[in-house]
């Protein structure tokens, strides 16, 4: 009920009831609903604070998905990066080692990314920053990555020549064990059978009866089979790539021709006398770059430790050459 509110009115000595006239009624009222409508809007704007819509929880419950993910995501890419650590330590210090490759640095391994800004595109949101940083973060693992993949692309092409290496240095005798009848001349000076001279003697003469058989040393193509080089007589000369080549001289017959592909252990001729040669025999070199070396530094693949030392001492014994 609306309070009726009176005034004195001095001239007729009596209370009077107010009268609002109707400007001033129309006044407090807009002023009443103003005011209704200014404190609901604030009461609402309030609760707002504190009371979310449905939309709003929503929302939050993705976000913060969407953060329990980046964290994951974030131990995953340590993870990875502690993987990819170890895997360079041993690219640079066993694989590359191993292959006689030079390691990796780091600068090369760990070069950021210059010019321009690579991540202006996720600027201006609200998580800007962390979005940013999970971006850079995998920006640097996935170049990491394609460094050391490019780096065991390298060490699986250096495997392959290693392999094809290994099968392709000369590595047994000529001559089987059960098929010799003594060593008879080692590589260094020797008297020359003919001349009585000492003379460097570039290779070493396994004694065994005509007809025995000859094998290859190690892989290679056969680039001479002839008799047109002075005193090796029939010869055949084995390019095994790498800078090896084989010679194996005085022989009877042959058992390959020029441009034939063999691999260690082939039967590749027989022992003869032909050429500078007193008795059958064959004369084998090793040669590296173009110079003899000691044939008995490529034998580890055929003798045992006692054969070994016994062909050391017999070879290292000065005497005379059999051509």
């Amino acid at each position: 009920m609306a309070k009726v509110k009176y005034y004195y009115d001095s001239d007729t000595l009596s209370y009077r009831k107010i009268e609002l006239r109707k400007r001033d009624k129309f006044r407090k009222g807009l002023f009443f609903t103003l005011a209704s409508v200014f404190f609901g809007a604030l009461i609402v704007i309030v609760l707002f604070q504190f009371i979310e819509s449905p939309k709003e929880k929503v929302m939050k419950r993705e976000l913060e998905n969407m953060r329990l993910n980046y964290e994951l995501l974030n131990k995953k890419m340590a993870q990875a990066q502690k993987v990819l650590e170890d895997i360079q330590e041993r690219d640079n210090n066993i694989y590359r080692v191993y292959f006689e490759a030079d390691p990796i640095p780091d600068e090369q391994r760990k070069a950021g990314f210059g010019g321009v800004n690579r991540y202006k595109s996720l600027e201006g949101f609200e998580n800007s920053e962390m979005i940013k940083e999970a971006a850079r973060n995998i920006d640097i693992l996935s170049k990491q990555m394609y460094v050391q993949s490019k780096s065991l692309d390298e060490i699986t092409d250096l495997a392959k020549d290693k392999e094809k290496l290994l099968a392709a240095i000369p590595a047994i005798q000529p001559v089987s064990n059960e098929d010799l009848t003594r060593m008879a001349s080692g590589y260094g000076w020797r008297l020359d059978p003919f001349t009585k001279a000492r003379k460097m003697h570039k290779g070493m003469d396994f004694t065994s009866p005509r007809g025995t058989p000859v094998y290859a040393t190690g892989n290679g193509k056969v680039i001479r089979a002839d008799n047109k080089s002075t005193g090796y007589g029939n010869h055949i000369r084995i390019d095994h790539g790498f800078g090896y080549v084989t010679l194996y001289a005085h022989l009877s017959k042959y058992n390959v021709r020029k441009g034939e592909r063999v691999k260690r252990g082939d039967l590749i001729g027989f022992v003869g006398s032909t050429g500078r040669s007193q008795a059958p025999h064959l004369h084998y070199e090793v040669r590296y770059n173009g110079k003899a070396v000691n044939p008995m530094n490529f034998y580890y693949g055929d003798l045992s430790p006692e054969e070994f030392k016994e062909m050391l001492l017999k070879s290292s014994q000065e005497g005379q050459s059999f051509d």
